[in-house]
This record gives structure tokens, sequence and C-alpha cells, in this order.
């Protein structure tokens, strides 16, 4: 990450106290590895959460796919380590055989089954990347499997749809988001598994979650819990972040900095001020 942030001025690069991205799903063909070497690239921090499902055994056993992206993916999440970023890793389901070496340090990178993060205003945060709550993926392997490739065949279109959008000069756009967010199984599902995770939360004593795994970047007040999904890098290509002060927002990064103006290369959702019931 040093070589190519020394090639860009200081006031292009946001510094922030925590990063927490997930589903990268390197070594599947819906990866959007450019875009998020971009976001690495202009965004320094402390500490970066990986939180869950960064490699995609589940698509490489399918059908194995590696490009050079990916790859630089994995140099410049290294290139942090070695520039003083603390690296945690929370092992999600496509890459759950790294959960076998949980506790190791490995290259730099801490490897725990799920953290507890403490923001710069002292909330405590449960860290985790969420599987363990989607009943499918628990309780119906199989099912997850074969959704999985219905899944990957969205990816597909979704990514002929953003290659024409390229040519004709619009920035990326997510067709699977956009269809799984109109059917209703899959709203109520969102909403199944957010509350979920709040609850197990607050039952901890936490006073947020951040979690990935459903793909949707959402922050919101459940009870007394915020809770946070930092997205993926997928559909939505999404981070979450934290300020100096304990600020969290959801920070968008669906075209390129380089070719944007400051103001204009990231949209942002800003942590709610007012708590709502459950």
């Amino acid at each position: 990450m040093r070589e190519h942030s020394d090639r860009l001025a200081p006031e292009r690069i946001r510094r922030h106290r925590t990063i927490f991205i997930s589903d990268i799903h390197l070594g599947s063909p819906g990866c959007k590895a450019e875009l998020l070497i971009d976001f690495l690239h202009h965004n320094d921090c402390r500490t970066l959460y990986l939180i869950g499902d960064i490699v995609d055994f589940w698509s490489l056993k399918r059908n194995p796919y590696w490009t050079g992206a990916h790859s630089r993916v994995m140099d410049a999440i290294l290139a942090k380590v070695r520039d003083g970023t603390r690296v945690v890793y929370v092992p999600g389901n496509h890459d759950e055989a790294f959960r076998d070496y949980c506790g190791l340090i490995l290259a730099g990178v801490e490897l725990v089954p799920e953290a507890r993060h403490r923001t710069a205003d002292g909330r405590e945060f449960l860290v985790v990347h969420g599987d363990h709550f989607d009943g499918i993926v628990t309780y119906a392997r199989w099912l997850a499997l074969l959704g999985d490739r219905a899944y990957a065949a969205a990816l597909w279109l979704n990514n002929l749809v953003n290659a024409v959008r390229r040519r004709l000069g619009f920035s990326y756009w997510s067709l699977a988001a956009f269809l799984k967010h109109r059917v209703k199984n899959a709203a109520m599902f969102i909403s199944d598994f957010e509350q979920a995770v709040a609850r197990a939360a607050h039952d901890r004593g936490a006073d947020g979650v951040v979690c990935g795994h459903i793909h949707h970047p959402e922050m919101k007040v459940i009870g007394d819990v915020l809770y946070c999904n930092d997205g993926d890098w997928v559909e939505s290509c999404s981070a979450l972040v934290e300020d100096a002060r304990g600020r969290l927002e959801i920070v968008r990064w669906t075209s390129f900095a380089s070719e944007q103006s400051s103001g204009a290369r990231k949209s942002r959702s800003v942590e709610p001020r007012v708590r709502a019931a459950a």
C-alpha cells in the first residue's frame, strides 16, 4: 500500500481509527477487487477488521478463478500490516477453513473466531461474521450451496450489466442487490437476521454489533443495540469506518477515486443519532 499511497497527495487519503470490511469473496468472479484496491489505497487506519468470506473457497472448489487483482488485494492488506496497521481476521462460512487456525497470527494477521472492539468514545461492539445466525447455512448446508450457485449466476449477469455501464461512462451499480432487495422473502430474511444478531449482542452485554454475511450494508438501532453491517465487495462495495471520536459511518466505494474529485468519490451513511425501538 505504501508504494501506491506515496504517489497520492496526503489530502486524498482518508485516515480512520478503524475500518471494517467483509465478504470480499476473493476467488469468485463477482469480487470487485479493483474497487477494493482503490479503497485500500485511499484509506488508512490503525485497525483493520476482516469480518469473514475474504476468500471464497466454495467458489474456488466449484470453478477455480483467481486474477492478478485478487492477488493485489492480498498484497494491499499485507502492506498495511507492514506499515503498522493491526489486522484482525474473523473467518466466515466461505473461508471457514481458516477457523482451524483461530488463535494464531499468520503473516502478522490475527485470526480469531470473533472479536470485541471498543470505540474511541468507549462503546463495546461484538464483531462477528454472522453466518451462525443464518439458519440456512447452519442447519441446511446443501440448501445454502444450491443458493450459492443461483447467486453466482445472478452475479454473472450483474458483471455483464456493469460492463455495458462502464462503456457508457456510468459508475458501478448492483443488479444483484436491486433484485434481492425487491424479493419479499429476501427482505424478511434480512430483517430476521438483523434482529437475531442484535439480540445476541444485547444478551452478551454489548452496545453494538458489527457483522457481514448478508451483503446488505446497514446501520440502525435495534432495541438498545447499534446494529452495523459493513456490506460486501460483490454487490455494495462498502465498508464501515470509525473516526477518531468514535463516530461510525458506512462508506460506499462504487467508482475509482483517482478518476473523481474528492467530494464525489464516495457516498456515506452516517451513524443514526436517534434510538428506535426494535
